[in-house]
Parts: C-alpha cells; structure tokens; sequence
C-alpha cells in the first residue's frame, strides 16, 4: 500500500466521517440560503475532529510522564466554537435577533466532529440524523403552528 500504518487509516476515516456528517448539515442550510453552509459546517466538524484526536494523542504521548487532561483540548474547542457562533448571531434593528439556529447548528457541528474524533461513529451519525430533524421537521412543524410568527433563523 502506501506505507499507511493502522493508526493513519484511522485517523483519516475520523476526519472524512467527520467532513461528511458537517457537509450534510452543511448540505441543509446552504439549500436554504443560510450563511454559514456547507463549507461552514465541514470545516467546523472537521476541526473539532482534529482538536479531539489531538486531545487523546497528546494524553498518550505524556501518560505517566505529566498530568494530561484529554477533555481540555475539546473543552476549550466547545468554547472556541462559542465564539464562531456569536458571530452568527445578528441583532436586527426592528428588535428580532437572527442567528440562533446557525449557532446553535454549528455548536452541535463541533459535537458531531468531536465525537468522530474519538470514534463514536454510531453517535456522531444519530445526532447528526436528529439536527437534520431538527432543522427539516421542526421547521415544517413550527411553521404550521406558529403561522403569525416571523420565522428569521
């Protein structure tokens, strides 16, 4: 083959389920005019996949040399992602706020990504298969409900 040990054929299945699972939400939102879309939410899952892989590489590398703490590194990811997600979040002059969704769909990007980085497969696609309901289903559903209300997500 290539030369590619076990260990590097892991680590691009993680990073390419993580891509994936970002570029279907991503896939979503840019069908529906969103700004932040399918580039946006792959880079997002892919990232957080990486900052996981990192976590738990650098907690092998110093086990029983140093203290390492491999939830810091996707901790502080959690927290960076905060960020990109306030950004996302626009205050019309009218009072209304737009963004939530975004935000809170990018922040969930970061989950997906940080639990493709650790493997949990199985996880990162059901939560993934839940925010498309979210984003489809419930969207379909408040619409019907909440007639009078302005939907700006």
């Amino acid at each position: 083959m290539l030369g590619l040990t076990p260990q590097d054929v892991d680590f691009a299945i993680k990073l390419s389920v993580a891509t994936l699972l970002g570029a279907v939400i991503g896939l979503e939102r840019e069908a529906h005019g969103k700004e932040a879309g399918f580039k946006t939410y792959s880079l997002v899952c892919l990232g957080s996949a990486l900052m996981m892989i990192v976590s738990v590489d650098v907690f092998e590398i110093f086990k029983g040399v140093a203290t390492v703490d491999p939830g810091r590194i996707a901790a502080q990811a959690v927290t960076g992602i905060g960020f990109l997600g306030a950004g996302a979040i626009i205050r019309s002059p009218a009072g209304g706020i737009r963004g939530l969704t975004t935000a809170a769909g990018i922040w969930a990007a970061c989950a997906i990504g940080l639990a493709c980085g650790l493997g949990l497969y199985k996880q990162a696609v059901m939560t993934t298969f839940l925010v498309l309901v979210i984003l489809v289903i419930f969207s379909k559903v408040q619409k019907n409900i909440l007639p009078k209300k302005q939907h700006k997500e």
